[in-house]
């Protein structure tokens, strides 16, 4: 029985409960010095002096680090790249100051405490300026940027106005999406030494391979003097995709010191220097036939970035390709703040997209009189709508029918604030669901040792997603070993190159990769096998044998069979080798590839005080073949306790007038807890894509956030009759 899809058991689970996982921070080296970073305390302007007479003198300080005297980087420190491969940072080269909470300085010590002590006798003053942080008066200057991330910033299909006016039911509303801060449980970190030309970094990167090309440039030096390595990651969620600029200044303060540096960001500065979901408008207009057939759509998305970066919130792209209207268009432009630069948020547009367009299609199904899972049926794009491609494969018919036969949607009342029990107003709602699925070219090695136990490697992440197991699933399943006889190793840029663990593209293009180099090992095995006069399989058609729990075996003789290790040991006793480089093909270009699920969502919300419960949710998902059902129904879980978040809770809030975000910190930035969760009902179509990859899987991580604030929001309607269109969803604006 094959291994692939099974719900295993994490392979690093034990390693991780007991303590012995080793993230970024927990690198030490001999003579291992600590650094800490001072930030800004305005949001534009410049440092007009810094008085560092005392800090350097304080027991344990090795270096304060200023614009003054950090070393001077090629081109000022903005390397030939362009974001966001390579980011805009600030790397103390100019004592200007472009936002709130920008590194400023470093204090390095002999320890953590000494470093902490002598930053809070830095004494900085600045010549600052009004800063321009106030979205609603910086709205008259969005404009269109030149790119969008390899998408078309707008679209178009068919005669748009006309489509508008076709349709007798008409929406023109808008919708905004508040900034938001990731907070994984591991903050960004950072331990970096140079050996002579060499710079190694241990650093919570969701890119080894990234970010060893991205440090390079600013140094100036070649790709192979730096090595990144980062077996664990304590999650990234987008934040750990790029990076930062503390990564860098971690580099530069072991470079003038002479010594391993260590930086931390504490969690206050993991708002800011590392990137957010930005703020977003979006406008929707949608016409419709009396039937409910859509005539017409227009989406137009304005976002917030940084003065000195353009970062787009992609929010349309989802509108493109999830519905067939036969005219519609996208647009997409951005309003430069005084704040940092936005970053990549798990799923980055589809996240605020969805909530945007699937409460339009709610509002829709209303004013047509329909149930808002017909309506969605009614519009469903047997095709992809705007390049007309084929889809790679796509069961979304299937997920909104189970999911609402599992919700029991059939019995919900069309009409607002109908449901009730006693004082609860009991609302239902859903949303589909939506993300690419991506897949980029990615390498392994596979090595069968002489013990008869295999190695095999590629230079990807595990951001707690199960990377690690679902590759030893797979190239188990490729050797014919049993589980316990493969070791996976990823994060060290050295191993093999695979692309950042971002877009929900690791499973998809990691596993071919896997799946070739333990094909090519395992031809090898038997080849050698049926070569080998001591075997008993010499001579044996290569059609008739395989390899199974180790052994090559005979299929019409099973008593025929050999162990890889004795194999090996009468061939020289030398590992088998093999290496293997897999990318997408002609098919890219055939298909459209993406995942799908239906979400339905049950709210209570207090009549009196507006308070909002959720005390169930129903996700059904197409993401192809399942490589390990355990891990995927974990990825979706954590999805969905995310959209939850965002439905509710998550709002960083910016105060304008100093462009500071003011709830900084966990015990203001509210994020769902246990006990705002319940029932989370969670399956799989399982109908494996055909063209992705041998395996037919795709990527699951970001799948799971997407729908979920829409589905509660329209929940929220259907029990209070209260139309909420901006995110959270709070019980101030129920009650309004």
């Amino acid at each position: 029985m094959s291994v692939i899809g099974q719900p295993l058991d994490r392979t690093d689970g034990i390693l991780k409960v007991t303590g012995q996982a080793r993230y970024s921070a927990d690198n030490t080296d001999a003579k291992l010095a600590h650094a800490v970073l001072i930030t800004s305390t305005v949001a534009k302007g410049r440092i007009a002096s810094i008085d560092t007479n005392r800090a350097p003198s304080m027991p344990g300080v090795l270096l304060v680090m200023t614009y003054q005297n950090a070393m001077r980087l090629p081109n000022n420190g903005v390397p030939d790249a362009q974001p966001p491969a390579v980011r805009k940072l600030t790397l103390l080269q100019t004592n200007e100051v472009r936002y709130s909470n920008e590194p400023v300085a470093v204090v390095i010590a002999d320890t953590l405490e000494h470093a902490q002590g002598a930053a809070r006798y830095v004494d900085i003053r600045y010549e600052g300026a009004m800063p321009n942080a106030d979205y609603t008066r910086a709205r008259a200057t969005a404009y269109q940027p030149d790119k969008m991330m390899g998408r078309a910033i707008t679209t178009q299909r068919g005669d748009v106005d006309a489509g508008l006016r076709q349709g007798p039911t008409r929406l023109d509303a808008v919708y905004t999406t508040p900034y938001e801060h990731h907070n994984p449980m591991e903050p960004h970190a950072t331990v970096a030494r140079w050996d002579g030309p060499n710079l190694t970094l241990y650093d919570a990167t969701q890119g080894v391979s990234g970010a060893k090309s991205a440090v390079a440039k600013f140094f100036g030096i070649p790709d192979n003097n730096v090595r990144v390595i980062c077996p664990f990651v304590g999650g990234g969620f987008g934040c750990k995709g790029s990076v930062w600029s503390h990564v860098v200044l971690a580099a530069m303060a072991s470079k003038q010191t002479g010594r391993p540096v260590k930086l931390v960001l504490d969690r206050p500065q993991m708002f800011g220097m590392i990137g957010n979901r930005p703020f977003t408008e979006q406008r929707i207009k949608i016409s419709a036939r009396d039937d409910g057939t859509m005539t017409g759509m227009r989406h137009d998305v304005i976002s917030t970035t940084s003065t000195f970066e353009d970062w787009t919130e992609s929010s349309a792209i989802v509108t493109r390709m999830l519905y067939a209207v036969p005219n519609q268009a996208t647009t997409h432009k951005l309003v430069k703040l005084d704040i940092g630069t936005p970053t990549f948020m798990r799923a980055p547009g589809e996240t605020s997209g969805c909530f945007a367009l699937e409460t339009a299609m709610d509002e829709m199904a209303y004013q047509l009189r329909m149930d808002p899972l017909a309506f969605r049926i009614k519009n469903h794009a047997a095709m992809e709508p705007q390049e007309k491609k084929p889809w790679s494969e796509k069961s979304l018919l299937q997920c909104y029918q189970r999911g609402a036969d599992k919700f029991g949607w059939a019995n919900r009342s069309m009409q607002p604030r109908s449901m009730r029990d006693g004082n609860t107003l009991i609302g239902w709602g859903m949303a589909t669901a939506t993300y690419p699925a991506n897949r980029s070219e990615a390498s392994a090695v596979a090595r069968i040792l002489p013990d008869g136990t295999a190695m095999v490697a590629s230079g990807t992440q595990d951001l707690g997603t199960g990377t690690y197991t679902v590759m030893t699933q797979v190239a188990a399943d490729a050797l014919g070993f049993p589980l316990d006889y493969v070791r996976f190793a990823l994060g060290d840029s050295s191993l093999p190159k695979a692309p950042v663990s971002g877009g929900s593209q690791s499973a998809a293009s990691v596993s071919p990769a896997v799946r070739a180099a333990c094909t090519q090992a395992r031809d090898q095995l038997i080849s050698m096998a049926l070569a080998d006069k001591g075997s008993p399989l010499f001579g044996v058609p290569g059609d008739d044998v395989r390899v199974s729990n180790g052994w090559v075996v005979s299929v019409s003789n099973p008593d025929k069979r050999d162990p890889a290790a004795a194999i090996i040991a009468r061939n020289g006793g030398r590992a088998i080798e093999t290496f293997a480089t897999t990318k997408p093909g002609a098919e890219k270009q055939q298909f459209a590839f993406h995942s799908f699920g239906a979400v339905f969502v049950e709210v209570h919300v207090d009549a009196d005080l507006g308070i909002i419960r959720v005390p169930r949710i129903v996700g059904v998902y197409d993401v192809g073949t399942l490589l390990n059902e355990k891990t995927a129904h974990s990825q979706l879980m954590g999805g969905i306790v995310w959209g939850v978040g965002s439905a509710l809770f998550e709002k960083t809030e910016l105060d304008a007038r100093y462009g500071r975000y003011t709830n900084a910190n966990l015990a203001e930035y509210h994020v769902p807890v246990n006990a705002d969760i319940g029932m989370l009902d969670i399956s799989f179509i399982g109908e494996a894509d055909p063209h992705i990859n041998p395996d037919g899987a795709r990527g699951i991580g970001e799948i799971g956030i997407t729908g979920v604030a829409g589905a509660i929001g329209n929940a929220v309607y259907h029990a209070t009759g209260v139309r909420v269109r901006d995110l959270p969803v709070t019980l101030d604006k129920v009650l309004a």
